[in-house]
């Protein structure tokens, strides 16, 4: 891809979090925000394919940004038919800020864990278990950064947009936790013969 720099972490990690949260401001235009009963599978294999386009592509190998897309629609719809839900799309119905924490970094975890385990399938083996603890851990950490955020400007505007605002800052986080380590995958890819 002619988008994507030589080498350098810091110029992939940035532009993998473009990518995934440009993927996010493009979902939201396919996909309703809301609480956990209200998006469901197809709308988060909508969002799933929003996001995982523009990563897949920054990746390179036409056979592993492929590999990458469908994994990521496997993971999304997965997590979210067996109850954890769409993360990164859903708002928690409480606002008890505690509450919205300490569920947002299970949740986070469960969901990064999901999505994880279904994108390492696209991911050489022997470094698959590196991806799935990272994604695990970023959602962990961004979800309920993201959700206290969200809680905040609701509050203060009273409007249920601080909640996008809440999930915004969640994909950056995300984008951010996991460029880092997409880098390395990117490097592998590049390393290893498909």
């Amino acid at each position: 891809m002619p988008f994507a720099p030589n080498n350098t972490r810091f110029g992939f990690t940035l532009l993998w979090t473009l990518a995934t949260f440009g993927g996010f401001l493009l979902s939201l235009l396919l996909i309703e925000v809301g609480e956990k009963p209200d998006v469901g599978v197809v709308e988060a294999a909508i969002g799933s394919i929003a996001i995982a386009l523009p990563q897949g592509c920054l990746l390179k190998q036409p056979i592993f940004c492929i590999r990458w897309i469908l994994s990521s629609l496997l993971g999304w719809s997965i997590i979210t038919a067996i109850g954890i839900g769409a993360v990164g799309w859903i708002v928690p119905s409480t606002q008890i800020l505690p509450l919205r924490i300490l569920s947002g970094a299970v949740y986070g975890a469960l969901g990064g864990l999901g999505i994880g385990l279904a994108q390492s399938l696209a991911i050489p083996q022997p470094v698959a278990w590196r991806w799935i603890f990272v994604s695990a851990a970023s959602w962990a950490v961004a979800i309920p950064v993201g959700s206290a955020v969200g809680t905040i400007w609701r509050d203060l505007s009273h409007l249920f947009l601080g909640e996008v605002i809440g999930l915004g800052i969640t994909w950056l986080l995300v984008g951010i936790l996991t460029g880092i380590n997409a880098h390395k995958l990117r490097c592998l890819r590049r390393a290893t013969p498909t």
